[in-house]
């Protein structure tokens, strides 16, 4: 079972600060937690932006995995792939992406092919969709560094994307190639505003809620078969606030794993709950954050 840990990093009162953040990883770690879940909004209250504090965190807890939240709204899908790659590439493949839907961003908008397309969940899966080609226009295989030959790159494998959408226009490719994990995963977590279908397309992982999770696999599980993916692409974890829950559904045979919610807490009150579910945590064999996530590496968007 995977076990993550949502942090928000700000200075106010909604989250935990850097500091308080680095040392609650450090429990972490040693509790065997598989990845940190680094939200890009607490409340009213702004956040450190997720890729800026998972780097400097990763610097200091090289053995954990980060989720890193990142709306459409202000990120361009190249950017946004770009910055995720270098983070995932830095780690060695122990990085994903959390994309929450939004709105667009000042560069995109600049040149939308269709300015009357406004719907947000329809954004989010085009974008989806250029995330997953622009992390696999770049695979790691095409970095030769072939000294004898001079030859840096295998450029028969690196490929413009050439997207032409509603919302967005993205040739691509990558000026990078991609980790161990092949592209990093890709999370869902607000399933009911993106839509089931949309979700089953695209989601690596799905983060449902306790009061809603029965209904929340039921649709799941739909969705996934109308798609033609079975439930086992899938993993699914369930966000709990108290130990009993925990417990509960760390147990369950139709969930994957669990987030342990912080928000509320302060950083004492965190490790106090990461230290009361420790001994039920399996310690990480290793491995890039899609091993830990029970997911198969992937190179390729399934058709």
């Amino acid at each position: 079972m995977t076990v993550v840990l949502e942090l928000a990093v700000t200075d106010s009162d909604a989250g935990v600060s850097l500091a308080d953040a680095d040392a609650i990883l450090a429990v972490a770690q040693e509790s065997g937690i598989d990845a940190i879940r680094l939200l890009d909004r607490a409340g009213e209250s702004a956040v450190v932006d997720p890729s800026v504090s998972g780097a400097y965190l990763a610097g200091h807890h090289d053995g954990l995995g980060y989720l890193i939240d990142a709306g459409t709204t202000h990120n361009a899908p190249y950017n946004l792939a770009r910055r995720v790659s270098a983070f995932d590439r830095a780690t060695d493949g122990l990085v994903g992406l959390v994309l929450n839907p939004g709105d667009g961003d000042e560069v995109s908008d600049a040149t939308a092919p269709d300015r009357g397309a406004v719907e947000s969940a329809e954004r989010w899966g085009e974008y989806a969709g250029i995330l997953e080609q622009l992390w696999e226009s770049f695979p790691a295989a095409a970095l030769l560094g072939d000294q004898v030959r001079a030859l840096v790159v295998d450029d028969g494998l690196v490929r413009a994307i050439e997207h032409d959408g509603r919302f967005y226009r993205v040739a691509g490719p990558l000026d990078g190639p991609s980790s161990r994990q092949g592209r990093p995963p890709l999370v869902v977590a607000e399933p009911d505003a993106v839509g089931w279908k949309r979700t089953a397309a695209h989601a690596d992982v799905v983060i449902i809620d306790v009061p809603t999770a029965v209904a929340s696999l039921r649709s799941l599980t739909s969705a996934l078969g109308a798609a033609g993916r079975n439930r086992t692409d899938v993993t699914v974890l369930v966000r709990t606030r108290t130990v009993p829950d925990y417990l509960e559904w760390f147990a369950h045979d139709e969930v994957n794993g669990v987030v342990l919610v912080t928000d509320g807490l302060d950083a004492g009150e965190v490790v106090d709950l990461i230290r009361a579910v420790a001994a039920h945590i399996e310690r990480p064999a290793g491995g890039s954050l899609r091993d830990r996530l029970g997911l198969r590496t992937r190179t390729e968007v399934p058709a």
